[in-house]
């Protein structure tokens, strides 16, 4: 695990615009200041991402995800929070607010508040959301270890390390108002 220095040293770097990466409930995921346009850019070229496909929100409370986000009716958000923290990605309304770098264009926005013990520290220790998504060149296969994102994400230069929380596949994603699941 992480150590305090470590997450302090991370979450500078991301402060200043850098691009981290770090492992996640199944694999290892590549982020950055969801708030910093050029942040955003350099982890769309490492990845040669297209902007349109629109960028995952980790937090490590639920407090870091609502300035992104609009309210649901009730029921529907109260599926949301009780599978929170956890290994759910889901599509909800996004603020106005919430920049199109992030959404894709959308009006939805994909948010997961994370029980990944170093992901959910390493979004304390930043003091909000952070962009994650695969280490990975887009369309190839996820990067499950450290030496795999130096080959598989070149330019992600600094990686924080620890263990994955040994999940199979990457975090299903569904739409919280239809509760249709977009990826399993």
């Amino acid at each position: 695990m992480a150590t305090p220095f470590q997450l302090r040293l991370a979450a500078d770097t991301l402060r200043g615009g850098g691009v981290l990466a770090w492992p996640t409930e199944a694999i290892w995921g590549v982020g950055c200041d969801p708030l910093n346009p050029y942040a955003v850019q350099r982890l769309l070229d490492i990845k040669q991402r297209s902007p349109a496909k629109g960028l995952i929100l980790m937090a490590g409370d639920y407090a870091q995800i609502q300035p992104f986000i609009l309210p649901l009716p009730h029921e529907r958000m109260q599926a949301v929070l009780d599978s929170w923290p956890g290994p759910h990605t889901w599509l909800l309304p996004a603020s106005p607010r919430t920049p199109a770098w992030i959404t894709g264009g959308s009006d939805l926005v994909a948010v997961r508040v994370t029980a990944h013990p170093l992901s959910r520290d390493l979004c304390l220790a930043f003091g909000g959301a952070l962009v994650s998504t695969s280490a990975n060149r887009s369309g190839r296969p996820p990067a499950r270890s450290a030496l795999e994102v130096r080959l598989r994400c070149p330019g992600a230069h600094d990686l924080l390390h620890g263990p994955t929380s040994g999940l199979d596949t990457p975090t299903p994603i569904r739409n919280a108002l239809t509760g249709e699941v977009i990826r399993p």
